[in-house]
C-alpha cells in the first residue's frame, strides 16, 4: 500500500513538471540576444563599448560621452518582456517604445525607460521618460520593490505594454503600473549612463542575459498586479509639479473656462468625453456654434502646453493675449493664434499675409513655422508648447521648436501692419491676455491643459 502510494505521488509529480514544461514551451518567446554577436542591435546616443560575450550582453562606462544604448533595429508595439541584468554599482535602464529622430533634439534617443537605480533611493522597476518628461512613475510608495532590488547580483524584470499600459516587475515583485499613451511603439534599448569624469566609475559594467520577449496575442500571457495604476492623463508628472505647473483643465469640468462672448460656458457645441475637451462639428464655420472658449484668468509671462487632436479636414488654434473685448461681432475673439490645422486638406495652408503663415503651428498669419516639423497622422495626439517670456515667445511641436518671435519688434510690428490684423489697435501687445480654444466648426480635442507662470520677483 506504501508502494502504491510512492508511484502514485511520484507518478502525480511528473505529470506536473511535464505539464508546466508544456505550458512553458507553449508560450511563444522569441529570444532578442544571438550567442556571440551583437546583430540585430545599434549604438545611438554615446560612446560607451558594448560586448556579446556567449550570449550576455556587457556594456562598459566611458569618460566624456552621453548616455549610449544599445538598441534593436526592430520596433515593438505590445509586448512581455523578461530580462535579466546586473551592474556594477552605474545607474542604467532599459528602453521601451522608444525613438531616435533627427529632428528631435538630433537625433536623441526619447521614450519610456525601465529605471535601473542601484542608489539609496532604490527605484528599480520604476518608469522613466529619457528625454522628454523624466519621471512618471517612482517607488517611494512601494517599499516592497524597494527592498527586491539584489545588490550586485542578477535581477530579472518583466515588463508588459499593451495598449497604454505597462508595468513591471522586479524579482517577482510589481514595481510599476502606468497608464500613458505618448508612444505606442519604438525600440528596445540598453543604457549604460554617462558617467561625465567620474573616475570612480570608469570602466563599471552593465550586463544582461536571457532577454526574451512575446509580441504574438500579447493580452492571453498577461499578468494581474495588485498596483493601482496611474495615470498621466489630465494629471502633472512628478517634475511638473516640482517646477511648479498647474493644471489648466481639470479633465472633468468647465471649472476656469467660459465662453469668450459669454459669462458662463457654452451650453452647446463643446462636449467633454473621456477626459477630451472636444469642440463639436458645425460645418466648418468661425465661432458660429458654441464659439470659442478662455480662460476665466488672464496672464502675462508663461509657458503653456496643450494635446490636441485633429480630424480630417480640420481648422482650430489655441489664442493667447487675447482680449475679448476687442471683438463683440461675428467670428472669433482676437489674440495671437498658434495655429492648428490638417494642412494636407485645408485650404487654409496655402492662405495667409505671408506663404505658409497659416499652417498647423504657426504664428496665424504672422509667421511660417518651420516646415520640418513632427506632426502626427491626423487621428493621434500632437503636443502644443507655447513659451512666452519677456515678450520672447517660442511655438514648439512634440519637442521640436518650430518658430520664435519678439512681440513689440520692429519685425513684429511690421507683420502686423501687413496683415488681417492691422485694424486692431496695440494688436498683440497686451501685458495680460486670456488663453483661448477656437471653435472654427471642425471636430477638434484637446487635454492635459496645463501652464506654468513664473514666480514674480520681489
Amino acid at each position: 500500500m506504501k508502494l502504491f502510494k510512492y508511484h502514485s505521488f511520484a507518478l502525480l509529480s511528473i505529470v506536473i513538471f511535464l505539464s508546466a514544461c508544456n505550458a512553458q514551451n507553449d508560450t511563444p518567446w522569441i529570444d532578442l540576444f544571438n550567442a556571440n554577436s551583437l546583430e540585430g542591435w545599434n549604438i545611438k546616443g554615446g560612446e560607451a563599448p558594448y560586448i556579446n560575450d556567449n550570449g550576455t550582453i556587457i556594456g562598459t562606462t566611458k569618460a566624456n560621452t552621453p548616455n549610449t544604448f544599445l538598441t534593436t533595429d526592430k520596433m515593438y508595439g505590445d509586448f512581455i518582456l523578461e530580462i535579466e541584468f546586473l551592474t556594477e554599482g552605474v545607474n542604467s535602464g532599459i528602453q521601451i517604445r522608444s525613438n531616435s529622430f533627427p529632428y528631435y533634439q538630433n537625433g536623441r534617443v526619447h521614450g519610456y525607460q525601465v529605471e535601473t537605480d542601484p542608489s539609496k533611493r532604490a527605484w528599480s522597476g520604476g518608469i522613466y521618460d529619457e528625454g522628454r518628461r523624466k519621471w512618471l512613475y517612482t517607488l517611494e510608495n512601494n517599499p516592497e520593490a524597494q527592498k527586491s532590488y539584489q545588490a550586485n547580483d542578477w535581477n530579472h524584470y518583466r515588463i508588459e505594454a499593451i495598449g497604454e499600459t505597462i508595468k513591471t516587475w522586479i524579482n517577482g515583485v510589481p514595481a510599476a503600473h502606468l497608464i500613458d499613451d505618448k508612444t505606442a511603439s519604438g525600440f528596445i534599448g540598453l543604457q549604460v549612463h554617462s558617467i561625465g569624469k567620474k573616475v570612480e566609475t570608469l570602466g563599471k559594467r552593465v550586463m544582461w542575459r536571457n532577454a526574451r520577449i512575446i509580441t504574438e496575442n500579447v493580452a492571453k500571457y498577461a499578468t494581474q498586479t495588485p498596483l493601482q495604476p496611474l495615470v498621466t492623463k489630465n494629471t502633472l508628472t512628478v517634475l511638473e509639479k516640482k517646477q511648479g505647473w498647474q493644471m489648466l483643465w481639470d479633465g472633468e469640468t468647465t471649472n476656469g473656462w467660459r465662453g469668450a462672448k459669454l459669462t458662463t460656458f457654452p451650453t452647446k457645441g463643446w462636449v467633454i468625453e473621456n477626459g477630451e475637451l472636444i469642440v463639436e462639428s458645425s460645418g466648418g464655420a468661425e465661432s458660429a456654434a458654441g464659439g470659442d472658449i478662455v480662460t476665466t484668468e488672464a496672464f502675462s509671462d508663461f509657458e503653456l502646453q496643450v494635446d490636441f487632436k485633429l480630424t480630417p479636414g480640420a481648422n482650430s488654434g489655441i489664442k493667447y493675449y487675447v482680449d475679448t473685448e476687442l471683438n463683440k461681432g461675428p467670428g472669433s475673439s482676437i489674440g495671437l493664434e498658434y495655429q492648428i490645422l490638417d494642412d494636407a486638406l485645408h485650404a487654409d495652408a496655402k492662405l495667409g499675409s505671408h506663404e505658409g503663415s497659416r499652417t498647423v503651428c504657426s504664428l496665424y498669419d504672422l509667421i511660417k513655422a518651420n516646415p520640418i516639423k513632427p506632426i502626427t497622422p491626423i487621428g493621434d495626439w500632437n503636443t502644443a508648447y507655447i513659451k512666452s517670456i519677456n515678450n520672447k515667445v517660442e511655438h514648439w511641436l512634440n519637442g521640436v521648436k518650430v518658430l520664435e518671435y519678439e512681440r513689440g519688434s520692429k519685425d513684429f510690428l511690421k507683420l502686423v501692419s501687413e496683415s488681417k490684423y492691422a485694424k486692431w489697435p496695440n494688436f498683440g501687445l497686451l501685458e495680460k491676455g486670456q488663453i483661448l480654444l477656437q471653435d472654427h466648426g471642425d471636430r477638434v480635442a484637446f487635454r492635459n491643459i496645463k501652464i506654468r507662470v513664473p514666480k514674480s520677483k520681489k
